[in-house]
């Protein structure tokens, strides 16, 4: 087996007392493909900000490409390749759905190459491949801010993806979207896995279901259970844990 792409080793936050994450370990292949569940306040959002460093844990480590990541700042985490979604999508609204791509896909960050018209040919190509993953061909030169929230959220996906992260982090991209946007969302994160380190995090448990990955679940800053959606789901710990909630509640 291959090194992991990312360690988290006995990491714990504490925030004046309150302890977030506790001992928490966890490891991803190259190319996995983990869904990440838990009710509100089981250090889901606080797991991410680890990562990313946005927090810095109490104690623990994060090992990322085989280095560590404690103590650096989030835009040079960034550029060593671990790309985040967060919940909202943040697309720029204002722009085409190929403009935005061409903004992620462009080297070096910069708008001018867009507004010159001095994208390369590989990286028009890289556009278009975008667009054919996001089914967004037909909508090439709509505004971002036209786009249902769905597509925002496949849009900013994309753009994300353009970056050529080793590990994307993606946080609750289906809250808010129709059954039908929901299950193409998952159909879009199991085809990016593989080539891509795809780490999920989401309530919906049908679109969990339909990513058909190993699940970790979180439960006061711990890890609960890992495994399969069939073995989590008969795990006597997240039974006991889950008894008694409200069926939307679980997990």
């Amino acid at each position: 087996m291959s090194s992991p792409l990312l360690q988290l080793k006995d990491i714990t936050v504490s925030f004046e007392g309150f302890l977030a994450l506790e001992n928490l370990n966890l490891s991803l292949q190259p190319g996995e493909l983990r869904a990440v569940i838990g009710p509100n306040g089981a250090g889901k959002t606080t797991f991410l900000d680890v990562i990313t460093g946005k927090v810095r844990p109490t104690n623990g480590d994060v090992i990322f490409k085989e280095q560590s990541l404690i103590g650096k700042r989030e835009h040079r985490i960034a550029r060593l390749g671990i790309g985040r979604k967060f919940q909202s999508p943040r697309v720029f609204e204002n722009l085409s759905v190929y403009d935005n791509l061409a903004l992620a896909v462009a080297i070096p960050k910069k708008p001018f190459p867009l507004l010159l018209g001095r994208l390369q040919g590989l990286q028009i190509d890289r556009i278009s491949q975008l667009m054919n993953i996001i089914n967004l061909n037909s909508r090439a030169t709509s505004l971002a801010g036209s786009l249902s929230h769905g597509q925002k959220q496949w849009l900013e996906i994309a753009m994300l993806v353009g970056q050529k992260p080793d590990l994307l982090l993606v946080d609750e991209p289906v809250a808010g979207l129709t059954d039908e946007e929901t299950e193409l969302t998952a159909d879009l994160l199991k085809s990016l896995s593989g080539e891509n380190t795809v780490l999920v995090i989401d309530h919906d448990m049908e679109f969990i279901r339909r990513l058909d990955s190993p699940v970790t679940v979180l439960h006061q800053g711990q890890v609960l259970c890992e495994g399969s959606m069939e073995t989590v789901q008969n795990d006597p710990k997240v039974i006991e844990v889950y008894l008694g909630q409200p069926e939307e509640e679980k997990l």
